[in-house]
């Protein structure tokens, strides 16, 4: 008796499970991580060491490329707010996106520049469209600065 009540109440909880939505393992092979987003950048960097800008700007760019993860993608700019690069959004590339500003009104971009100027490395928060979802998400960058550019890849939050 004790046997077939525990498998009737995990067969319970699978279905109440269910029928709320609740998907962890498929949540979690949708998004990156801020890990994944921090090797990446890491990935980026060497990258641009290892070759020539423009090519590496391209390769970052091709949105069935290396650098390319789910909603992970790498976007460069440069210090004056130039966007070199960006696996999501071709359009952008070429254009100066300094006062950019997120879903909120938050000058993200400034905010991504003065980090790289300062401490070189770390997270960024803003809300920013999903290319996977097509909706506006929390996002936080993981940013890196390399010669007069920083190189990033953010993490949505849901």
């Amino acid at each position: 008796m004790l046997k077939r009540n525990t498998v009737r109440a995990a067969a319970m909880l699978l279905i109440t499970f269910g029928a709320l939505g609740w998907r962890a393992p498929a949540l979690a092979a949708e998004h990156g991580t801020a890990a994944e987003a921090t090797a990446l950048v890491k990935k980026a960097v060497a990258h641009l060491q290892a070759s020539d800008a423009a090519k590496a700007y391209a390769d970052f760019s091709d949105p069935a490329g290396a650098f390319r993860d789910r909603d992970l993608y790498i976007f460069v700019i440069d210090m004056d707010g130039l966007e070199l690069a960006n696996g999501a959004n071709p359009k952008i590339i070429g254009k100066n996106v300094l006062d950019l500003k997120d879903a909120d009104g938050n000058m993200m971009v400034k905010a991504l520049i003065a980090l790289a100027r300062g401490k070189g490395a770390g997270w960024v928060d803003y809300n920013w469209p999903n290319p996977v979802s097509h909706t506006v998400d929390k996002k936080s960058a993981y940013v890196e600065k390399y010669q007069n550019v920083l190189v990033a890849s953010g993490i949505y939050k849901k």
